[in-house]
């Protein structure tokens, strides 16, 4: 996910549970006034772009997360540890040895917020629907290994496999795999604007100003049947343009929490407790930062440039100077902490160095300097990242090997859809994992129709390793085939990874359930704040 906007996140059920508020928290949340959350970010419609919640396009973490409290899956994940469980599904499993055909029996009884039976045919429906579609910067790679969905009754549904995938049924707890009404929802289109029609824990109203979301209040669903229970009656999302403002909002008591966009400034300050009604709690997260490049622009078509800026880039420095040290140097796509992890660029590249980095451009016969623009969003990730690309342009120019320039683009949804029609020569873009396996941080970046739509191709990986990779049920019997990626990788270049943070939640001391607010991926589980005493 871009995130999506992206270590192992900390399995809440290991975490002290620091933030809980005094007294009884019976009934909390119940018939009062809502608990409100700060989105440090906007959701908008563009032209290109005309359904942010429709989960065919969706494909970053604020809309995953809205999408999460409103449509159901079959599968979830639970409260704590990285398992699925069912949702939307009374049992779920592969029905062969092979790991290619799986199969789900629904709950009875469910139905969408409109009054529609769900049944088995809404369930073909929406996977049909999001093949047919195909949207470019939409989550349909992650369904591209089903060959077809077939329905035996009303109650059931079988995937049949293109090939064997152990982490299908992950896959299946993901708003890419949601289920929308088959008469609400258009077979071939977008539904477009800000409406979701669910049969998720919560019901959805959003206000929005011209094409972005200002506020969206999630009200409990009382025909919801599924795994999920809910601790309050009523969230609010209200949505900020940055950080600062977000803080702003909670001091004065105007939020209850937040999660995302805040600088680390705003966390020091946090966590100097300089308001006693509020606190901070960090969780290791498994969100990384990189850039990505289009490997067929002139500039940077040849991998001797971006291996130069690999040798160049000093992450230490990014992590120390811009972001002070809420996350960690990251030196592969797959974070530490996941299984099958390497540092796959340290070890070729070891630390920064402009000798080392001239003789690859030399032996390349690369004329320097390197002229390029590196490109980044304004409002997405949050207020420090436009410190990180003047970072990096400094320490590329420093070198006398390139002449970055830098630009920042402030509406997110065009420079999604810009950066996957490859008009960006590099630009920066973040990753929360759709589902915690190293899987996850290669995939969806290798092959056609590719996240990010880049023409990068490698048969190996493609064709080799992650398909080895996914006959794996014991995932540390995949950890060889992940490491050979990593190593393929660091040696072309097609991404460069840079860091990956850690995961701060900042709530009023009267909001319960904060220590599960994330689960493994960190999502949000809006279902469990509940509303407490406080001191």
């Amino acid at each position: 996910m871009n995130r999506k906007t992206l270590v192992l996140p900390a399995l809440a059920g290991l975490l002290a549970p620091v933030l809980a508020a005094c007294g009884s928290t019976d009934g909390a949340g119940e018939g009062g006034n809502p608990i409100v959350v700060g989105v440090a970010s906007q959701i908008n419609a563009t032209k290109a772009a005309p359904a942010p919640l429709d989960p065919a396009q969706a494909y970053d973490v604020d809309a995953w997360n809205m999408l999460r409290g409103t449509l159901q899956t079959l599968m979830r994940l639970p409260r704590t540890g990285t398992a699925p469980v069912p949702e939307a599904a009374e049992s779920c499993g592969f029905r062969d040895t092979q790991n290619e055909q799986f199969r789900c029996t629904l709950r009875k009884g469910l139905k969408f917020s409109n009054g529609d039976a769900l049944t088995a045919r809404d369930v073909k429906f929406s996977f049909d629907r999001m093949q047919n579609i195909n949207y470019v910067n939409g989550p349909v790679s992650l369904l591209n290994g089903i060959d077809k969905v077939e329905t035996p009754n009303d109650g059931e549904v079988v995937f049949q496999l293109k090939k064997p995938d152990a982490t299908f049924p992950q896959k299946l707890a993901t708003p890419a795999a949601a289920i929308v009404d088959s008469a609400e929802y258009p077979k071939n289109g977008l539904y477009k604007g800000f409406g979701v029609v669910g049969s998720g824990p919560y019901t959805l109203k959003a206000e929005h100003t011209e094409n972005h979301i200002t506020k969206a209040v999630f009200t409990k669903n009382p025909e919801y049947k599924g795994g999920i229970k809910a601790k309050n009656e009523k969230i609010e999302m209200r949505f900020f343009k940055d950080g600062p403002a977000m803080e702003r909002a909670l001091r004065k008591g105007d939020i209850d929490l937040m999660n995302r966009g805040l600088a680390p400034d705003q966390i020091k300050g946090l966590e100097n407790a300089r308001d006693k009604h509020i606190a901070l709690q960090e969780m290791p997260g498994q969100e990384i930062r990189y850039l990505a490049f289009n490997t067929k622009d002139p500039a940077v078509a040849n991998k001797a440039v971006r291996q130069a800026m690999a040798q160049l880039v000093n992450r230490s420095v990014l992590v120390r100077d811009v972001y002070g040290y809420t996350g960690d140097p990251l030196y592969s796509l797959v974070p530490t902490g996941l299984t099958g992890h390497i540092n796959s660029f340290f070890t070729k590249y070891a630390n920064p160095s402009v000798p080392a980095a001239r003789k690859i451009l030399q032996q390349a016969n690369i004329t320097t300097p390197v002229k390029l623009t590196l490109t980044y969003t304004t409002n997405h990730y949050g207020s420090s990242t436009a410190k990180e690309f003047q970072t990096l342009r400094s320490q590329l120019n420093k070198s006398k090997l390139f002449d970055v320039d830098i630009k920042g683009v402030d509406n997110w949804q065009q420079f999604r859809t810009d950066a996957s029609a490859g008009k960006y020569t590099a630009y920066g873009m973040g990753w929360f994992a759709d589902l915690p396996d190293a899987d996850n941080y290669i995939a969806p970046f290798i092959g056609k129709g590719n996240f990010l739509n880049s023409p990068y191709r490698n048969s190996k990986i493609e064709s080799q390793l992650i398909p080895n990779t996914r006959q794996q049920t014991d995932r540390n019997a995949a950890a060889d085939d992940f490491k050979q990626a990593q190593n393929i990788f660091a040696d072309d270049v097609p991404v460069l990874p840079l860091w990956q943070g850690k995961q701060y939640v900042a709530a009023r001391d009267d909001v319960t359930g904060v220590e599960w607010a994330l689960n493994s991926s960190s999502a949000l589980q809006i279902w469990e704040l509940g509303r407490g005493v406080s001191d």
